[in-house]
């Protein structure tokens, strides 16, 4: 089996991965990026950006992560499709298992996101990117003056509520539960005027057409039949979604979320591992953030590998 041996390498291939291949690669490091497969993730998934700088809204989160990847490889990164087993962090050289080789690196860094729940609702896998979205901030804008549904009842469903009200003509909030009375950031939602909660309601459906998603059905306790609901977007915050750890085993501290424990430099508690974008499990899953953590690793590696005592500037001032 082959063994190749390198300065950086970089578990996944998101745009937390990608970015800091960019920088590290630009730095004149030689780079890895082991990915999974790139057609999945929150990004590559995603139907349309619409808040990332500079990024036309017309352009799709599979199109702006092939850039991202494109420039990455056009710097000397050499970009791999890899399953990563495993890793062994001890040591000056940080071990990389592969199906198809062993990986050598001086740092290491760990970017493979998080893994969402499987899609459980009828019709919510058919219609994802076509009025189903696990993401408010990122598509609430596009649902200005139409009705949508937000369903789940944890912080994250409350909040991405909140986002969208500012947005959409109604929102219809379904909840398995009535919130607790002490919870203010579930009072404060239901007291706008453009929320229309259904409790100890279930979501059963999701309906539509080659359009797009046109309604929903549900079902409360009470009622034997269902109701249908005519609207435009489903917003889904299910619990299940998780860092994607397996493979570090018990080698860095994680937090009590289950996200892995970084400092400002992105560094985990294991020397020359890093860990960045949404395996942190940071409570905004953005891909603008991901980069972020990716030039701040990259940046932190470069200052590690060539014993610099501060960060080397990426931009000159004429």
């Amino acid at each position: 089996m082959e063994t190749i041996e390198t300065d950086v390498v970089i578990v996944g291939g998101g745009p937390a991965g990608c970015s800091c291949a960019l920088y590290t690669s630009r730095a004149d490091l030689r780079t890895v990026i082991l990915d999974k497969n790139p057609d999945v993730g929150a990004l590559a998934i995603t139907h349309q950006i619409a808040n990332y700088p500079g990024v036309s809204s017309e352009m799709s989160g599979e199109a702006l992560l092939k850039l991202m990847r494109d420039q990455a490889t056009q710097y000397g990164a050499d970009y791999r499709r890899a399953q990563v087993f495993g890793i062994d962090s001890s040591g000056d050289w940080k071990t990389i298992y592969t199906p198809e080789g062993t990986f050598k690196a001086k740092a290491l860094v760990v970017a493979s996101g998080a893994m969402g729940r499987p899609a459980s609702f009828k019709g919510e896998a058919e219609f994802l990117g076509r009025g189903v979205s696990y993401c408010a901030t990122c598509d609430g804008a596009f649902y200005r003056d139409r009705e949508v549904a937000v369903v789940g009842i944890n912080k994250e469903a409350i909040e991405e509520a909140n986002v969208l009200t500012k947005f959409a003509s109604k929102v219809h909030w379904i909840t398995s539960n009535d919130p607790k009375p002490d919870d203010h950031h579930a009072q404060d939602l239901l007291s706008k005027p453009n929320v229309n909660h259904w409790s100890k309601t279930r979501l059963m459906q999701i309906e539509g057409n080659d359009g797009g998603v046109t309604g929903i059905k549900v079902k409360n306790r009470s009622i034997d039949t269902h109701q249908n609901l005519a609207l435009e977007g489903v917003f889904v915050y299910m619990s299940g979604s998780k860092p994607i750890t397996d493979f570090l085993g018990e080698q860095v501290a994680f937090k009590e979320d289950g996200g892995v424990l970084v400092d400002d430099f992105m560094s985990t508690t294991v020397e020359g591992v890093w860990a960045i974008g949404d395996i942190r499990n940071t409570p905004f899953k953005q891909a603008v953030v991901a980069a972020s953590d990716g030039c701040i690793a990259a940046m932190a590696i470069d200052r590690y590998l060539n014993s610099r005592k501060s960060i080397r500037v990426d931009w000159v001032h004429a």
